[in-house]
């Protein structure tokens, strides 16, 4: 009788065993992210090799997404939304959606004007919202700041995206941050009088419109720039080379900037493995990737941005903390719209 116990003892341990093994292996991540399956799907796959835990992904569009996790409540599989522009992480986290976290890895890799300062999102990549201007109508000379593109000598030769699209939104968030909300009017006035057209299109459509002799200068994120230099379409190839990127306000607070970004849901059931995901994000190999299949720069100080990014030189970059950019939101849009920016 006594031999059957250590039997009994053993059988049992390797009964736990077993069942924690499938517990790892069970183990999975649930994301919802407004980047494209191109752009975060092999990050992903790299991050289940690694660790073995299944990513489950679904994609779409940003706003959408964001509704989806309201709708859904506290029953949403969601466990982490990624997605772009600061003042979609700000709408999150004021719709609830979202829990704060605490990761050292995150805190230590992500500079602190790029994550929330109670922990409900950080940046995961960085990009810039610049001045491109056509090569053979304009000098750098005659550019100096986001302030002067209201000024009449750019009458009628200004290219932008339309006052609903988040990126103005938040470049003019940074304006009242750093002006005053009637300043910002003023200048949100003016610019409209210089526009060579009504706003339309994405970014690469103003920057083809530049190309095409419509407009003169246009304000864009830097990544599609970067996208369409590297393009295999000659046309899109063609109109990038028309094009130089210029750096507003090197002068004082410097360029307009912005992140992609994540956070671990309300209603993660998954939240260690949200968390290490988010951490894997963070990590130099994932920075890497980003900056060179998104042409995105990297967050994570030290980690070196692609080679196109690279040949536009170094520039100085605003250090507002984003999370005013989201509280400033409300403000912004509302300006536009006074200043009848379609």
């Amino acid at each position: 009788m006594r031999a059957e116990y250590p039997n009994r003892l053993r059988y049992g341990l390797a009964f736990c065993l077993c069942l924690f093994t499938s517990i790892l292996s069970a183990a999975e991540v649930n994301v919802y992210s407004a980047r494209k399956e191109g752009l975060i799907k092999p990050l992903l796959l790299q991050f289940e090799a690694n660790t073995g835990t299944k990513v489950n992904l679904i994609t779409g569009n940003a706003d959408t997404l964001l509704q989806r996790l309201i709708s859904e409540g506290k029953n949403s599989p969601a466990d982490v939304l990624i997605t772009t522009d600061v003042g979609r992480l700000y709408r999150a986290q004021k719709a609830k959606v979202l829990q704060t976290i605490h990761s050292e890895t995150l805190e230590n890799s992500i500079p602190e004007q790029y994550r929330d300062p109670q922990g409900y999102w950080f940046g995961l990549s960085l990009r810039t919202r610049p001045i491109v201007y056509a090569v053979d109508r304009v000098t750098p000379e005659q550019l100096s700041t986001y302030e002067a593109l209201g000024n009449p000598e750019w009458k009628q030769k200004i290219c932008i995206r339309s006052s609903d699209n988040i990126y103005n939104q938040s470049l003019v968030a940074s304006l009242i941050a750093h002006l005053d909300e009637e300043k910002t009017l003023a200048w949100a006035s003016a610019l409209v009088k210089n526009f060579a057209r009504p706003p339309q299109g994405g970014d690469r459509d103003q920057i083809k419109a530049v190309a095409a002799g419509q407009c003169d200068i246009a304000v864009v994120n830097n990544y599609y720039l970067g996208i369409m230099l590297a393009s295999k379409d000659k046309t899109e190839q063609k109109a990038a080379n028309q094009v130089r990127i210029f750096w507003p306000n090197q002068n004082d607070r410097g360029v307009h900037v912005n992140i992609s970004g994540g956070a671990v849901t309300a209603s993660s059931k998954n939240k260690d493995s949200a968390i290490a995901l988010l951490e894997f994000l963070a990590s130099d190999t994932a920075q890497q990737w980003y900056a060179e299949t998104n042409l995105e720069y990297p967050i994570k100080p030290g980690v070196q941005p692609s080679e196109i990014l690279k040949s536009w030189g170094e520039f100085k970059a605003d250090t507002l903390s984003l999370y005013r950019l989201g509280e400033l939101n409300a403000q912004a849009v509302m300006i536009m719209d006074h200043a009848k920016w379609k």
